[in-house]
């Protein structure tokens, strides 16, 4: 696998040497580091001299999106309002990640607390896209998705709210994987029982997924939504369904064009796959004001105090939330949870649900919020999300496998769906479908030499 090749041909030292003359020699071309690490090597060393004692990630270099906690390496949640911030706590994932012998390579770019189509803030330029440095990485995990992509990192710990581990994995072309709600554990979100936002990972490849969930999934009962949520027995997924928008989310004529070529692939792979969906009218409706109420609770409070330093686009998500009443908020759970229970009926009779994991072909490094698609305004500045964002209502696995359309130098991004505890068969299906020609990471050309 990638990973055990990052240290095959020698030590911990080397493989995290090497990782940083990398980052120091290429990422001024990409932006995507914020932070590296000043005390990696000296970890590198001490699991040297410990020796791997079965440890699943001995060595591995690891980038981490800089929206997560690591004890004595800055982290500012691309926010000057914290651009000095070191936590004295690593965040759990992290923690576990050193314990399975991992090495924090550095914090990944991000937007400001992680709201924003672009990978840039007051602190770091714009993340760029490794297959074409005009194009941007996609938000917010743009960082922790092109790191891999360029083979800076073979993987990194992102986060996902509407899109953001699915969408920038499908503009790099590596591989993205939300896991079911509380699979991989939050123990310090301020609201425990939220399940929007939730810890993803990113690597190239699905067997290298599989490896790293295995190491950082397992319960906490600091957090009530993952102490009781364990993957159930894997089961090789046969029934799939194909959808091209979900019936409802806005679409760009070229990618609904590169997934009709998909699916024809997909067809002749598994022959009773059919087009099919769950009925998701309104669901960004709901999606809008859930999200728009947590964010404008968590950080309501900053924005009175340093509103000045926040991004435009972070004070326009917290604005949203204002007036959103208790009837508001308890309507849009209650259309959620008809939501989720149309789903659960939809993989009774399907294993797997396939969407394209983006709305849009990778735009410009310095474009700007997505406002409109093929010239149509959108209602909002989340609205190109929604293909993602429906599917986080669900608390579904959902995982980003890269497609490569005939004769097209950028891949698209498959979303690809199973039921909720799925996790594991989820990402089997994925390994098998990587095999075929026409799926799965291809080194982009300007970072070949990254991958002998």
């Amino acid at each position: 696998m990638l990973m055990r090749k990052a240290i095959q041909a020698g030590s911990a030292t080397e493989a995290i040497t090497h990782a940083l003359q990398r980052c120091r020699d290429q990422d001024d071309k990409l932006h995507a580091f914020i932070t590296l690490s000043d005390t990696a090597l000296g970890e590198a060393a001490r699991i040297d001299a410990e020796g791997p004692q079965d440890r699943a990630l001995f060595g591995l270099p690891l980038g981490v999106k800089d929206l997560i906690d690591t004890a004595g390496l800055r982290t500012t949640y691309g926010s000057a309002v914290y651009r000095s911030h070191v936590p004295q706590q690593d965040d759990i994932l992290v923690a576990r990640a050193k314990t399975a012998g991992a090495v924090i390579l550095g914090k990944t770019n991000t937007p400001e607390f992680g709201f924003g189509a672009l990978c840039m803030n007051a602190l770091c330029p714009s993340t760029a896209n490794p297959y074409d440095l005009t194009l941007s990485s996609g938000g917010s995990s743009g960082g922790s998705a092109a790191a891999v992509a360029a083979g800076l990192v073979p993987a990194a710990i992102g986060t996902d709210f509407g899109g953001s581990v699915r969408t920038p994995a499908a503009f790099c072309g590596v591989v993205g994987f939300r896991p079911s709600a509380g699979m991989l554990p939050s123990p310090t979100r301020t609201l425990a029982w939220d399940t929007l936002p939730t810890p993803g990972l990113l690597t190239r490849s699905a067997s290298d997924v599989i490896s790293l969930f295995d190491a950082l999934a397992g319960p906490d009962e600091r957090d009530p939504t993952s102490w009781q949520r364990e993957p159930v027995p894997t089961r090789r997924l046969t029934r799939i369904a194909l959808s091209s928008d979900l019936g409802t989310a806005p679409m760009a004529k070229v990618m609904a064009g590169h997934f009709a070529e998909a699916s024809t692939k997909l067809k002749n792979l598994y022959a009773d796959a059919a087009m099919a969906h769950p009925d998701c009218t309104a669901a960004m409706d709901i999606f809008g004001t859930l999200r728009a109420a947590y964010i404008h609770h968590n950080l309501s409070p900053l924005l009175a105090q340093h509103g000045d330093l926040l991004a435009p686009t972070v004070r326009w998500n917290i604005k949203r939330g204002d007036g959103i009443s208790a009837a508001d908020f308890l309507q849009a759970e209650a259309r959620r949870s008809r939501l989720y229970r149309r789903f659960i009926d939809f993989f009774s009779r399907h294993d797997v649900l396939i969407t394209p994991a983006a709305s849009v072909m990778p735009f410009g490094l310095n474009s700007g919020e997505v406002a409109e698609i093929d010239g149509k305004p959108l209602a909002s500045l989340i609205d190109y999300l929604a293909i993602t964002a429906i599917i986080t209502l669900t608390g579904c696995p959902a995982l980003s496998l890269p497609f490569w359309p005939e004769g097209e130098r950028l891949p698209i991004g498959l979303q690809i769906i199973a039921a909720p505890g799925q996790d594991r068969a989820l990402m089997a299906f994925a390994a098998d479908l990587e095999k075929h020609e026409g799926f799965g990471f291809r080194p982009p050309p300007l970072f070949r030499k990254n991958f002998p």
